[in-house]
Protein backbone atom coordinates (compact mmCIF):
# COMPACT_ATOMS: atom_id res chain seq x y z
CA UNK A 1 0.00 0.00 0.00
CA UNK A 2 0.98 3.66 -0.47
CA UNK A 3 -0.34 7.15 -0.08
CA UNK A 4 -0.58 9.24 2.68
CA UNK A 5 -4.12 11.25 2.47
CA UNK A 6 -6.69 10.69 4.64
CA UNK A 7 -9.33 8.21 2.84
CA UNK A 8 -12.89 8.10 3.93
CA UNK A 9 -13.58 4.08 4.27
CA UNK A 10 -16.79 4.81 5.17
CA UNK A 11 -17.83 4.36 1.30
CA UNK A 12 -16.84 2.83 -1.26
CA UNK A 13 -12.77 3.70 -2.82
CA UNK A 14 -11.22 2.38 -5.28
CA UNK A 15 -8.16 0.27 -4.38
CA UNK A 16 -6.37 2.54 -6.39
CA UNK A 17 -7.78 5.42 -4.03
CA UNK A 18 -5.61 4.47 -1.74
CA UNK A 19 -3.57 1.05 -1.69
CA UNK A 20 -2.76 0.57 -5.09
CA UNK A 21 -0.79 3.01 -7.02
CA UNK A 22 1.89 6.53 -6.41
CA UNK A 23 0.58 9.37 -4.65
CA UNK A 24 2.29 10.83 -8.21
CA UNK A 25 -0.24 8.99 -10.61
CA UNK A 26 -2.90 9.31 -8.37
CA UNK A 27 -1.99 13.16 -7.93
CA UNK A 28 -2.21 12.95 -12.07
CA UNK A 29 -5.78 11.55 -11.46
CA UNK A 30 -7.37 13.59 -8.88
CA UNK A 31 -10.01 15.66 -9.54
CA UNK A 32 -8.34 18.72 -8.24
CA UNK A 33 -6.06 18.67 -11.05
CA UNK A 34 -8.52 17.65 -14.06
CA UNK A 35 -9.94 20.63 -13.08
CA UNK A 36 -6.66 22.41 -13.04
CA UNK A 37 -6.24 21.54 -16.57
CA UNK A 38 -9.79 22.33 -17.50
CA UNK A 39 -9.02 26.16 -16.32
CA UNK A 40 -5.58 25.73 -18.06
CA UNK A 41 -7.64 25.53 -21.47
CA UNK A 42 -9.33 28.68 -20.70
CA UNK A 43 -6.67 31.10 -19.96
CA UNK A 44 -4.93 29.78 -22.63
CA UNK A 45 -8.53 30.30 -24.87
CA UNK A 46 -8.15 34.16 -23.24
CA UNK A 47 -4.82 34.63 -24.27
CA UNK A 48 -5.48 33.72 -27.78
CA UNK A 49 -8.58 35.63 -27.85
CA UNK A 50 -6.86 38.59 -25.76
CA UNK A 51 -4.67 38.50 -28.98
CA UNK A 52 -6.67 39.21 -31.53
CA UNK A 53 -9.17 41.48 -29.29
CA UNK A 54 -12.23 39.72 -28.56
CA UNK A 55 -10.94 39.72 -24.29
CA UNK A 56 -9.80 42.97 -22.91
CA UNK A 57 -6.29 42.98 -20.94
CA UNK A 58 -8.34 43.33 -17.77
CA UNK A 59 -10.61 40.30 -18.19
CA UNK A 60 -7.60 37.78 -19.31
CA UNK A 61 -5.81 39.15 -16.00
CA UNK A 62 -8.81 38.46 -13.71
CA UNK A 63 -8.90 34.94 -15.83
CA UNK A 64 -5.52 34.12 -14.66
CA UNK A 65 -5.62 35.68 -11.38
CA UNK A 66 -8.69 32.82 -10.49
CA UNK A 67 -7.12 30.16 -12.49
CA UNK A 68 -6.26 27.87 -9.22
CA UNK A 69 -8.92 28.38 -7.12
CA UNK A 70 -10.59 25.07 -8.01
CA UNK A 71 -13.97 24.80 -5.45
CA UNK A 72 -15.25 21.30 -6.27
CA UNK A 73 -17.92 21.95 -3.57
CA UNK A 74 -19.55 25.05 -5.27
CA UNK A 75 -19.23 22.98 -8.36
CA UNK A 76 -20.68 19.91 -7.64
CA UNK A 77 -23.63 22.51 -5.90
CA UNK A 78 -24.52 23.43 -9.49
CA UNK A 79 -23.79 20.35 -11.42
CA UNK A 80 -26.53 19.17 -9.11
CA UNK A 81 -29.03 21.39 -11.25
CA UNK A 82 -27.40 21.80 -14.28
CA UNK A 83 -26.09 17.93 -14.62
CA UNK A 84 -23.45 18.99 -16.45
CA UNK A 85 -19.55 18.82 -15.25
CA UNK A 86 -17.88 20.92 -16.97
CA UNK A 87 -20.88 23.90 -17.54
CA UNK A 88 -20.80 23.85 -13.44
CA UNK A 89 -17.19 24.25 -13.56
CA UNK A 90 -17.27 27.19 -16.23
CA UNK A 91 -20.16 28.97 -14.00
CA UNK A 92 -17.73 28.39 -10.39
CA UNK A 93 -15.08 29.98 -12.06
CA UNK A 94 -17.11 32.76 -13.79
CA UNK A 95 -18.43 33.60 -10.59
CA UNK A 96 -14.55 34.12 -9.01
CA UNK A 97 -14.07 35.86 -12.07
CA UNK A 98 -15.77 39.61 -11.61
CA UNK A 99 -14.51 40.58 -14.65
CA UNK A 100 -13.51 38.00 -16.92
CA UNK A 101 -16.31 35.43 -16.00
CA UNK A 102 -18.32 36.70 -18.97
CA UNK A 103 -15.75 35.45 -21.35
CA UNK A 104 -14.90 32.21 -20.37
CA UNK A 105 -15.31 29.54 -22.77
CA UNK A 106 -16.61 31.90 -25.58
CA UNK A 107 -16.78 29.61 -28.78
CA UNK A 108 -15.42 26.56 -27.77
CA UNK A 109 -17.64 23.61 -26.62
CA UNK A 110 -17.05 21.40 -23.49
CA UNK A 111 -15.13 18.63 -25.67
CA UNK A 112 -12.56 21.75 -26.97
CA UNK A 113 -11.99 22.24 -23.35
CA UNK A 114 -12.01 18.45 -21.54
CA UNK A 115 -10.49 16.20 -24.53
CA UNK A 116 -7.47 18.96 -24.82
CA UNK A 117 -6.70 19.04 -20.98
CA UNK A 118 -7.21 14.87 -21.07
CA UNK A 119 -4.47 14.41 -23.61
CA UNK A 120 -2.18 16.55 -21.18
CA UNK A 121 -2.76 14.43 -18.38
CA UNK A 122 -2.21 11.14 -20.70
CA UNK A 123 1.13 12.70 -21.47
CA UNK A 124 1.69 13.53 -18.19
CA UNK A 125 0.52 9.97 -17.30
CA UNK A 126 2.98 8.52 -19.77
CA UNK A 127 6.17 10.53 -19.09
CA UNK A 128 5.88 8.87 -15.29
CA UNK A 129 5.17 5.29 -16.58
CA UNK A 130 8.46 6.13 -18.81
CA UNK A 131 10.40 7.08 -16.01
CA UNK A 132 9.24 4.33 -13.71
CA UNK A 133 9.77 1.98 -16.87
CA UNK A 134 13.58 3.26 -17.39
CA UNK A 135 14.58 2.58 -13.58
CA UNK A 136 13.04 -1.02 -14.15
CA UNK A 137 14.91 -1.75 -17.34
CA UNK A 138 17.94 -1.00 -16.64
CA UNK A 139 17.63 -3.09 -13.01
CA UNK A 140 16.81 -6.17 -15.61
CA UNK A 141 20.33 -5.25 -17.56
CA UNK A 142 21.88 -5.30 -14.31
CA UNK A 143 20.76 -8.75 -13.52
CA UNK A 144 21.25 -10.01 -17.13
CA UNK A 145 25.13 -8.81 -17.30
CA UNK A 146 25.47 -9.98 -13.89
CA UNK A 147 24.47 -13.08 -14.05
CA UNK A 148 25.18 -13.60 -17.99
CA UNK A 149 27.07 -16.86 -17.14
CA UNK A 150 25.28 -18.42 -14.23
CA UNK A 151 24.25 -21.77 -16.12
CA UNK A 152 20.60 -22.95 -14.81
CA UNK A 153 18.31 -25.47 -15.81
CA UNK A 154 16.20 -24.68 -19.05
CA UNK A 155 12.40 -25.79 -19.12
CA UNK A 156 10.31 -26.66 -22.09
CA UNK A 157 6.84 -27.63 -21.71
CA UNK A 158 7.73 -26.61 -17.77
CA UNK A 159 10.08 -30.23 -18.49
CA UNK A 160 13.87 -30.07 -18.10
CA UNK A 161 15.03 -29.29 -21.91
CA UNK A 162 18.81 -27.56 -21.62
CA UNK A 163 20.62 -25.51 -19.73
CA UNK A 164 20.61 -21.40 -20.25
CA UNK A 165 21.84 -19.50 -18.14
CA UNK A 166 20.24 -16.78 -15.41
CA UNK A 167 21.26 -13.66 -17.01
CA UNK A 168 20.07 -15.07 -20.47
CA UNK A 169 16.58 -15.43 -19.16
CA UNK A 170 16.55 -11.77 -17.60
CA UNK A 171 17.44 -10.76 -20.88
CA UNK A 172 13.78 -12.55 -22.74
CA UNK A 173 12.25 -10.29 -19.84
CA UNK A 174 14.12 -7.32 -20.51
CA UNK A 175 13.87 -7.50 -24.53
CA UNK A 176 10.36 -7.25 -23.96
CA UNK A 177 10.37 -4.78 -21.85
CA UNK A 178 12.58 -2.56 -24.49
CA UNK A 179 9.37 -3.38 -26.68
CA UNK A 180 7.28 -2.10 -24.51
CA UNK A 181 9.36 1.23 -24.05
CA UNK A 182 9.79 1.80 -27.74
CA UNK A 183 5.81 1.11 -28.36
CA UNK A 184 4.92 3.72 -25.70
CA UNK A 185 7.62 6.29 -26.44
CA UNK A 186 6.11 6.52 -29.85
CA UNK A 187 2.43 6.69 -28.15
CA UNK A 188 3.61 9.40 -25.72
CA UNK A 189 5.43 11.29 -28.91
CA UNK A 190 2.86 10.93 -30.77
CA UNK A 191 -0.77 11.83 -29.32
CA UNK A 192 -2.56 14.74 -30.77
CA UNK A 193 -5.11 16.78 -29.36
CA UNK A 194 -8.53 17.66 -30.34
CA UNK A 195 -7.36 21.38 -30.82
CA UNK A 196 -10.06 24.10 -31.08
CA UNK A 197 -12.73 22.59 -33.60
CA UNK A 198 -16.22 23.20 -31.87
CA UNK A 199 -19.13 21.21 -31.27
CA UNK A 200 -18.86 19.29 -34.98
CA UNK A 201 -15.19 19.84 -35.86
CA UNK A 202 -15.61 22.76 -38.20
CA UNK A 203 -14.57 25.63 -35.96
CA UNK A 204 -17.95 27.33 -37.37
CA UNK A 205 -18.25 28.97 -33.91
CA UNK A 206 -14.41 30.25 -33.92
CA UNK A 207 -15.19 31.63 -37.63
CA UNK A 208 -18.23 33.22 -36.43
CA UNK A 209 -16.07 35.03 -33.40
CA UNK A 210 -13.08 36.13 -35.57
CA UNK A 211 -14.68 37.83 -38.81
CA UNK A 212 -13.74 41.14 -39.88
CA UNK A 213 -10.26 40.58 -37.86
CA UNK A 214 -8.85 39.34 -40.38
CA UNK A 215 -7.66 36.20 -38.12
CA UNK A 216 -8.52 32.42 -38.86
CA UNK A 217 -9.76 29.71 -36.56
CA UNK A 218 -7.24 27.63 -37.27
CA UNK A 219 -4.58 30.71 -36.75
CA UNK A 220 -6.45 31.53 -33.36
CA UNK A 221 -6.20 27.35 -32.54
CA UNK A 222 -2.25 27.45 -33.27
CA UNK A 223 -1.94 30.07 -30.28
CA UNK A 224 -3.69 27.98 -27.92
CA UNK A 225 -1.60 24.68 -29.16
CA UNK A 226 1.47 26.65 -28.81
CA UNK A 227 0.78 28.27 -25.63
CA UNK A 228 -0.01 23.98 -24.12
CA UNK A 229 2.75 23.03 -26.77
CA UNK A 230 0.03 21.01 -28.53
CA UNK A 231 -0.28 18.73 -31.90
CA UNK A 232 -3.80 18.14 -32.95
CA UNK A 233 -5.70 16.03 -35.21
CA UNK A 234 -6.08 18.04 -38.75
CA UNK A 235 -9.96 16.56 -38.51
CA UNK A 236 -11.88 15.94 -35.64
CA UNK A 237 -15.60 15.43 -34.68
CA UNK A 238 -16.91 16.68 -31.56
CA UNK A 239 -13.78 14.63 -29.67
CA UNK A 240 -10.42 13.62 -31.13
CA UNK A 241 -10.16 10.06 -32.94
CA UNK A 242 -11.22 7.61 -29.91
CA UNK A 243 -8.98 5.18 -32.11
CA UNK A 244 -5.61 7.02 -30.17
CA UNK A 245 -7.19 5.78 -26.82
CA UNK A 246 -6.96 2.44 -28.31
CA UNK A 247 -3.68 2.43 -29.13
CA UNK A 248 -2.61 3.75 -26.14
CA UNK A 249 -4.49 1.46 -23.78
CA UNK A 250 -3.08 -1.38 -26.17
CA UNK A 251 0.47 -0.22 -25.50
CA UNK A 252 -0.28 0.11 -21.58
CA UNK A 253 -1.54 -3.76 -22.23
CA UNK A 254 1.58 -5.11 -23.70
CA UNK A 255 3.44 -3.94 -21.29
CA UNK A 256 1.67 -5.22 -18.84
CA UNK A 257 1.67 -8.72 -20.73
CA UNK A 258 5.80 -8.30 -20.36
CA UNK A 259 5.16 -7.77 -16.35
CA UNK A 260 2.95 -11.05 -16.01
CA UNK A 261 5.31 -13.15 -17.69
CA UNK A 262 7.84 -12.41 -15.49
CA UNK A 263 5.39 -12.64 -12.63
CA UNK A 264 4.57 -15.89 -13.71
CA UNK A 265 7.72 -17.68 -14.31
CA UNK A 266 9.09 -16.20 -10.72
CA UNK A 267 5.95 -18.13 -9.43
CA UNK A 268 6.71 -21.53 -10.74
CA UNK A 269 10.84 -21.04 -10.03
CA UNK A 270 9.82 -19.86 -6.52
CA UNK A 271 7.84 -23.10 -6.13
CA UNK A 272 10.15 -25.75 -3.94
CA UNK A 273 10.15 -28.00 -6.84
CA UNK A 274 12.37 -25.45 -8.85
CA UNK A 275 13.06 -23.37 -5.61
CA UNK A 276 15.92 -21.11 -7.57
CA UNK A 277 14.34 -18.07 -7.46
CA UNK A 278 11.99 -16.03 -4.61
CA UNK A 279 10.63 -12.67 -4.20
CA UNK A 280 11.94 -10.61 -1.46
CA UNK A 281 9.99 -11.42 2.19
CA UNK A 282 9.77 -9.01 4.75
CA UNK A 283 10.81 -9.83 8.29
CA UNK A 284 7.58 -9.66 9.86
CA UNK A 285 5.65 -10.49 6.28
CA UNK A 286 2.81 -13.16 7.13
CA UNK A 287 2.51 -15.85 4.05
CA UNK A 288 -0.69 -17.33 5.52
CA UNK A 289 -3.61 -17.01 8.20
CA UNK A 290 -3.64 -20.57 8.81
CA UNK A 291 -0.01 -21.90 7.75
CA UNK A 292 2.81 -20.15 9.56
CA UNK A 293 5.32 -21.42 7.37
CA UNK A 294 4.42 -20.20 3.92
CA UNK A 295 6.50 -18.17 1.89
CA UNK A 296 3.47 -17.48 -1.03
CA UNK A 297 4.74 -15.11 -3.73
CA UNK A 298 1.90 -12.74 -3.49
CA UNK A 299 3.85 -9.92 -4.99
CA UNK A 300 4.41 -12.08 -8.59
CA UNK A 301 0.77 -12.93 -8.01
CA UNK A 302 -0.46 -9.66 -7.84
CA UNK A 303 0.83 -8.22 -10.83
CA UNK A 304 -0.36 -11.08 -12.32
CA UNK A 305 -3.97 -10.53 -11.04
CA UNK A 306 -3.96 -6.65 -12.31
CA UNK A 307 -2.11 -7.03 -15.63
CA UNK A 308 -5.25 -9.42 -16.26
CA UNK A 309 -7.57 -6.59 -15.98
CA UNK A 310 -5.42 -4.28 -17.71
CA UNK A 311 -5.68 -6.53 -20.79
CA UNK A 312 -9.43 -6.15 -20.66
CA UNK A 313 -9.47 -2.64 -20.92
CA UNK A 314 -8.20 -2.31 -24.90
CA UNK A 315 -11.35 -3.53 -25.49
CA UNK A 316 -13.46 -0.83 -24.17
CA UNK A 317 -11.57 1.00 -25.98
CA UNK A 318 -12.43 -0.52 -28.81
CA UNK A 319 -15.97 -0.73 -28.87
CA UNK A 320 -15.65 2.92 -28.03
CA UNK A 321 -13.50 4.16 -31.31
CA UNK A 322 -16.16 1.99 -33.37
CA UNK A 323 -18.86 3.40 -31.93
CA UNK A 324 -18.43 6.67 -32.04
CA UNK A 325 -20.75 7.41 -34.63
CA UNK A 326 -21.03 10.37 -36.80
CA UNK A 327 -20.11 13.53 -34.83
CA UNK A 328 -20.21 11.79 -31.92
CA UNK A 329 -22.41 10.01 -28.95
CA UNK A 330 -21.80 10.19 -25.58
CA UNK A 331 -21.44 6.65 -24.86
CA UNK A 332 -18.03 6.59 -24.34
CA UNK A 333 -17.79 9.61 -21.59
CA UNK A 334 -18.51 7.08 -18.68
CA UNK A 335 -17.05 4.22 -18.77
CA UNK A 336 -13.77 6.61 -20.21
CA UNK A 337 -13.81 8.53 -16.45
CA UNK A 338 -12.43 4.69 -15.19
CA UNK A 339 -10.56 2.85 -18.34
CA UNK A 340 -8.15 5.37 -19.13
CA UNK A 341 -7.04 6.32 -15.19
CA UNK A 342 -7.43 2.93 -14.17
CA UNK A 343 -5.37 1.74 -16.97
CA UNK A 344 -2.32 3.67 -16.02
CA UNK A 345 -2.88 3.33 -11.77
CA UNK A 346 -2.70 -0.16 -12.66
CA UNK A 347 0.07 0.28 -14.46
CA UNK A 348 2.24 2.37 -11.80
CA UNK A 349 1.28 -1.01 -9.51
CA UNK A 350 2.64 -3.13 -11.78
CA UNK A 351 5.65 -1.32 -12.20
CA UNK A 352 6.22 -0.64 -8.66
CA UNK A 353 5.91 -4.14 -7.80
CA UNK A 354 8.16 -5.24 -9.72
CA UNK A 355 10.67 -3.12 -9.10
CA UNK A 356 10.39 -4.15 -5.90
CA UNK A 357 10.84 -7.75 -6.70
CA UNK A 358 13.35 -7.22 -8.94
CA UNK A 359 15.92 -4.81 -6.58
CA UNK A 360 15.72 -6.98 -4.17
CA UNK A 361 15.60 -10.78 -5.74
CA UNK A 362 16.58 -14.03 -3.89
CA UNK A 363 18.59 -16.22 -6.45
CA UNK A 364 19.50 -19.62 -4.78
CA UNK A 365 22.60 -21.16 -6.46
CA UNK A 366 22.27 -24.70 -4.21
CA UNK A 367 18.82 -25.02 -6.02
CA UNK A 368 20.17 -23.99 -9.17
CA UNK A 369 23.21 -26.59 -8.67
CA UNK A 370 20.99 -29.30 -7.91
CA UNK A 371 18.09 -29.18 -10.74
CA UNK A 372 21.57 -29.03 -12.94
CA UNK A 373 22.87 -32.01 -11.28
CA UNK A 374 19.72 -33.97 -11.44
CA UNK A 375 18.80 -32.96 -15.15
CA UNK A 376 21.45 -31.32 -17.18
CA UNK A 377 23.42 -34.23 -17.81
CA UNK A 378 20.54 -35.43 -20.25
CA UNK A 379 20.95 -32.18 -22.30
CA UNK A 380 24.85 -32.59 -22.08
CA UNK A 381 24.68 -36.16 -23.72
CA UNK A 382 23.73 -34.17 -26.75
CA UNK A 383 27.74 -33.17 -26.60
CA UNK A 384 28.50 -36.22 -26.14
CA UNK A 385 27.11 -37.81 -28.96
CA UNK A 386 27.91 -35.34 -31.39
CA UNK A 387 31.35 -35.69 -30.15
CA UNK A 388 31.73 -39.20 -30.27
CA UNK A 389 30.72 -39.25 -34.04
CA UNK A 390 33.11 -36.93 -35.23
CA UNK A 391 35.59 -38.99 -33.28
CA UNK A 392 34.24 -42.23 -35.63
CA UNK A 393 31.39 -43.76 -33.70
CA UNK A 394 28.18 -44.74 -35.31
CA UNK A 395 25.20 -41.75 -34.73
CA UNK A 396 22.95 -44.29 -34.64
CA UNK A 397 24.66 -46.89 -32.46
CA UNK A 398 25.48 -44.45 -29.82
CA UNK A 399 22.07 -42.42 -29.60
CA UNK A 400 20.49 -45.72 -28.90
CA UNK A 401 23.24 -46.35 -26.20
CA UNK A 402 22.54 -42.81 -24.62
CA UNK A 403 18.50 -43.40 -25.45
CA UNK A 404 18.19 -46.78 -23.33
CA UNK A 405 21.21 -45.33 -20.06
CA UNK A 406 18.80 -42.28 -19.59
CA UNK A 407 15.69 -44.27 -19.78
CA UNK A 408 17.67 -46.10 -16.75
CA UNK A 409 19.08 -42.53 -15.10
CA UNK A 410 15.59 -41.25 -14.97
CA UNK A 411 14.05 -43.64 -13.54
CA UNK A 412 16.44 -43.36 -10.65
CA UNK A 413 15.83 -39.36 -10.76
CA UNK A 414 12.08 -40.31 -10.19
CA UNK A 415 12.56 -42.25 -7.07
CA UNK A 416 14.54 -39.62 -5.60
CA UNK A 417 18.04 -40.86 -6.46
CA UNK A 418 20.91 -39.04 -7.63
CA UNK A 419 20.85 -38.80 -11.73
CA UNK A 420 23.49 -42.15 -12.64
CA UNK A 421 23.90 -41.29 -16.17
CA UNK A 422 27.62 -39.47 -16.20
CA UNK A 423 28.83 -42.48 -14.20
CA UNK A 424 26.54 -45.25 -16.85
CA UNK A 425 28.00 -43.50 -19.52
CA UNK A 426 31.48 -43.18 -18.52
CA UNK A 427 32.00 -46.29 -18.18
CA UNK A 428 29.93 -47.07 -21.38
CA UNK A 429 31.86 -49.84 -24.39
CA UNK A 430 30.77 -47.53 -26.77
CA UNK A 431 32.41 -44.51 -25.22
CA UNK A 432 35.02 -45.52 -23.71
CA UNK A 433 36.77 -46.99 -26.85
CA UNK A 434 36.48 -42.86 -27.86
CA UNK A 435 37.13 -41.04 -25.26
CA UNK A 436 39.16 -41.55 -21.83
CA UNK A 437 36.47 -41.41 -19.09
CA UNK A 438 37.12 -38.24 -17.51
CA UNK A 439 36.77 -36.76 -21.23
CA UNK A 440 33.56 -38.20 -20.87
CA UNK A 441 32.40 -36.84 -17.30
CA UNK A 442 33.65 -33.14 -19.05
CA UNK A 443 31.93 -33.19 -21.82
CA UNK A 444 28.69 -34.36 -19.82
CA UNK A 445 28.70 -31.41 -17.80
CA UNK A 446 26.04 -29.11 -18.33
CA UNK A 447 27.76 -26.38 -16.39
CA UNK A 448 29.22 -24.67 -19.52
CA UNK A 449 26.41 -26.28 -22.09
CA UNK A 450 24.69 -23.00 -22.79
CA UNK A 451 25.73 -21.62 -26.05
CA UNK A 452 26.14 -18.08 -26.91
CA UNK A 453 23.41 -17.43 -23.88
CA UNK A 454 26.13 -15.14 -21.67
CA UNK A 455 27.46 -13.37 -25.12
CA UNK A 456 23.42 -12.47 -26.04
CA UNK A 457 22.79 -12.13 -22.52
CA UNK A 458 25.35 -8.86 -21.87
CA UNK A 459 24.22 -7.95 -26.06
CA UNK A 460 20.84 -7.20 -24.99
CA UNK A 461 22.17 -5.44 -21.59
CA UNK A 462 24.35 -3.27 -23.88
CA UNK A 463 21.55 -2.22 -26.00
CA UNK A 464 19.15 -1.73 -23.51
CA UNK A 465 21.30 1.04 -21.94
CA UNK A 466 21.68 2.55 -25.22
CA UNK A 467 17.89 2.47 -25.74
CA UNK A 468 16.86 4.47 -22.91
CA UNK A 469 19.46 6.46 -22.73
CA UNK A 470 18.37 10.39 -23.97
Amino acid sequence: MSGSSVIDHSSYQSPFTWRYASDDMRQIFSEIHRRLLWRRLWVALARAQAAVGLVSPEQLADIEAHAEAIDIDRALQIEAVTRHDVMAEIKTFAEQCEIGGGVIHLGATSMDVVDNAEVLRQREALDLVLAKLRSLITLFADLAESHADTAVMGYTHIQPAEPTTLGYRFAQTLQDLLMDWKEIERIRSGLKAKGLKGAVGTMASYSQLLQGLDVSAGALEQRVLLDLDLNAFTATTQTYPRKQDWQMLNALAGLAQSLYRFAFDLRLLQSPPFGELSEPFGEGQVGSSAMPFKRNPISAEKIDSIARYIATLPNVAWHNAAHNLLERTLDDSANRRSIIPDAFLATDELLRVTTHIVKDINIWPAAIERNLQAYGVFAASERLLMEGVKAGGDRQQLHEVIREHSLTAWAAVQQGHPNPLTDLLASETEFVRLFAPDQIIALLDAGDYVGEAPQRAREVANSARTIIRY
